[in-house]
């Protein structure tokens, strides 16, 4: 594991209130070997459980590049992008960076699954800061913001620029996220998110390719069966938690109880 340690400046996006001006600290965890596959994906069988083999349509990021960084927010998100890049032998490397994830309890179960999914797929992966008080800094007035809002797209500026920051940095020419694989999500604005973030620099460009498309959305629940990944149960962020427990309230269902949900063969997910 080696610490890296970073300082950049990025200006602040729309909704934002302030810039990050201070040191980034960035643990990047380099995998002894790498699989690259080959139009099919296979699949493991931990605990007898079964997912279908897929045959891949061979995917090209922008200008025919074959080196990206991936914006991971967590393993069931990422899991799908993950083996659909691997299937094309395209070079790419995650970067975890998700201040918004609250609490801490929650933050560490959702990186820890997304780094043990990557070390199994000898997938370098870039741990940075949980930079939390910041990001409650740029929330600040948007707290009773709806999903999908102005606090939606201020979280999704916020770390689409330091991930297009790192890209620039570390010569990665394309930048995409797992973020609009999910159904809960709008995939607009998260795309308009990511290319305003990637505009910021010369020579990095925004992949808006859609994970969803061809079964992905579908794919993505078999593989967090398949890896019995841990299943969160909000979108991340206290308000998301609020918001969620006051609708299972309403529904007379009990609040979330974090660290006890994982997917399981069988069972259909809540929202993530």
């Amino acid at each position: 594991m080696l610490a890296i340690h970073k300082r950049g400046r990025i200006q602040p996006g729309r909704n934002f209130h302030q810039s990050i001006d201070r040191p980034l600290t960035l643990r990047l965890f380099r995998p002894l070997s790498r699989r690259t596959g080959c139009g099919v994906v296979p699949a493991p069988q931990p605990l007898s459980l079964t997912v279908t083999e897929f045959v891949r349509p061979n995917l090209t990021p922008p200008n025919g590049q074959k080196k990206v960084l991936l914006h991971s927010c967590c393993a069931p998100c990422s899991g799908e992008v993950m083996e659909a890049m691997l299937a094309s032998g395209i070079d790419y490397t995650i970067f975890f960076y998700n201040p918004n994830i609250h609490p801490l309890k929650e933050y560490l179960l959702r990186k820890d699954e997304n780094v043990r999914f990557a070390e199994k797929h000898g997938v370098p992966f870039v741990d940075a800061d949980y930079d939390k008080d910041n990001w409650f800094a740029r929330a600040r007035g948007m707290e009773w913001e709806p999903e999908r809002g102005a606090r939606c797209t201020m979280c999704f500026d916020m770390r689409f620029e330091r991930t297009a920051l790192y890209a620039h940095e570390h010569g990665f020419p394309v930048m995409t996220s797992c973020l609009g694989i999910s159904r809960w999500k709008n995939m607009a604005q998260i795309n308009d998110c990511g290319h305003r973030a990637a505009g910021r620099y010369p020579g990095v460009s925004y992949w808006d390719f859609n994970w969803r498309k061809g079964g992905g959305a579908q794919r993505m629940i078999e593989i967090s069966k398949r890896e019995q990944f841990y299943q969160q149960e909000y979108c991340g962020c206290v308000y998301s938690l609020r918001d969620t427990n006051q609708h299972r309230r309403n529904h007379g269902r009990a609040p979330i109880v974090i660290g006890t949900q994982f997917y399981r063969q069988g069972e259909e997910p809540d929202a993530t």
